[in-house]
Parts: structure tokens; C-alpha cells; sequence
């Protein structure tokens, strides 16, 4: 009768062990590679910005700013393809209130304030520039106060900070921080002419800079902006 061959024996559990490890390391790069964001989120609250799996290839071939998100504009998230955006309602200086949907044929450049935000007072006033250089029938920065308590302290700031080209809107119900799923100040969400989302960017940003102003051309269909 053969003696069991114990070197043999020995090291199935190690293989097993293995096995189990690739297995686990397997399961990790699925998962990773479904759910991270598909360009440069390079911050952990970009890439909670970014509730859809990855688009396809050709999702992101598509993209106008595909490649456009670098020097002051490196932390702005591209979206693979457009994304829808809730039905949300504006209060105007005058009383009045402005769907999104107002917007509609227009890229938007909405930027998400508050007066205790110290980043928003200091890029406000590229904002107020970039409007100034690039707003008309074809694009608009679109800048929403969500401070509590009326208007007054919002026109304020716009004063102090110089933003004379720039609308007041304010958020009067509270609900549009959580709508876009905001999860900084400032945010500044593009919008395309289809009222969809294609990117944003968490935190200020020169909005002046030729970066900036590139991306937005893109975003319009300049194609001289866009080369």
C-alpha cells in the first residue's frame, strides 16, 4: 500500500488560499472600473458627483469637451454623455421666477452661491467677466444665491464683489442644494442647450481664464474656441 503523499496535501490550503486572493483582487477591479468616473475626478466629491456607471466609448467620443478639462479648468468633471437635471424654479430680484427650462436653446453656466462662502467671493468676479465676454443669445452665466432670509444680503455681495453684469437668483424653497446633488460651495454646473448637464467642477475656478473660456466655447459650438 502507497503512503498519502503529505507534501502533496500540504499545499492545497495555500493554493486555495490563492485562488481566493486573485478572486477578491478580480472582484475589486470590476467594480472599481463600473463605477469610477470616466475622466478626471480626481477629488473624492467629484466622483460622488457621478452617479451613472461609465458611458461607452463612444459616449465619450461625443463629448464637445472631451480633453478641454486641464490648467484652470483641470478639476472639471466631463460627463461621458448629457444628463438629465430636475425641474427646478428660480426666484428673480424683481419677485419673479425662471424655470430651467427658460434656459432652453442657451448653454448655461450655473454657478451654485452663498455670501459665507469666502471660495465664492473670490471667483465671482470672473464670473461677472466671463459673462461680460461670452454672454449673449448663445450662453449665460446663471448665478443662484441659496442664502436664507431674502435677496438683500445676496445684491450686497454681487455689489461688493463688483459682479455688476451678473442676474441675482436666488433659491427661496432651500431644495436646490440637494436637487443637483451639491456637495460643495461653490459648484458650477454647464449646461447644454437641451437643458442637460455635461460637466462641473466643485469648488472656485478662474472663469476668466482662456481654459475657461475654451471649454464654454466648446460647449456652444465654436469651433475656433474648441481647436
Amino acid at each position: 500500500m502507497s503512503k498519502p503523499n503529505k507534501r502533496a496535501g500540504a499545499t492545497r490550503p495555500a493554493t486555495a488560499w490563492i485562488v481566493a486572493a486573485l478572486a477578491a483582487v478580480a472582484g475589486f477591479v470590476t467594480v472599481y472600473l463600473s463605477f469610477a468616473p470616466n475622466d478626471n475626478a480626481s477629488r473624492p466629491e467629484d466622483a460622488v458627483t457621478a452617479p451613472d456607471p461609465i458611458g461607452t466609448v463612444k459616449d465619450v467620443a461625443i463629448s464637445p469637451l472631451r480633453g478641454l478639462n486641464k490648467g484652470a479648468m483641470a478639476a472639471f468633471l466631463v460627463r461621458p454623455k448629457p444628463m438629465d437635471l430636475p425641474d427646478i424654479t428660480l426666484a428673480t430680484a424683481d419677485g419673479g421666477a425662471k424655470p430651467l427650462a427658460h434656459w432652453k436653446g442657451k448653454v448655461v453656466l450655473l454657478n451654485i452661491w452663498a455670501t459665507w462662502c469666502v471660495p465664492c467671493r473670490e471667483e465671482m468676479p470672473a464670473l461677472d467677466r466671463l459673462q461680460t465676454e461670452l454672454g449673449g443669445d448663445k450662453f449665460e452665466v446663471v448665478a443662484v444665491n441659496i442664502d436664507k432670509g431674502g435677496p438683500e444680503k445676496a445684491r450686497t455681495f454681487l455689489e461688493e464683489t463688483g459682479a455688476t453684469n451678473l442676474a441675482l437668483y436666488t433659491d427661496p424653497g432651500g431644495k436646490l442644494f440637494a436637487s443637483l446633488r451639491t456637495v460643495g460651495m461653490p459648484t458650477t454646473i454647464l449646461i447644454d442647450q437641451a437643458g442637460k448637464e455635461i460637466g462641473r467642477l466643485v469648488g472656485p475656478a478662474d472663469w476668466a481664464s482662456p481654459e475657461a473660456k475654451q471649454l464654454i466655447e466648446a460647449a456652444i459650438g465654436d469651433k475656433a474656441g474648441a481647436g
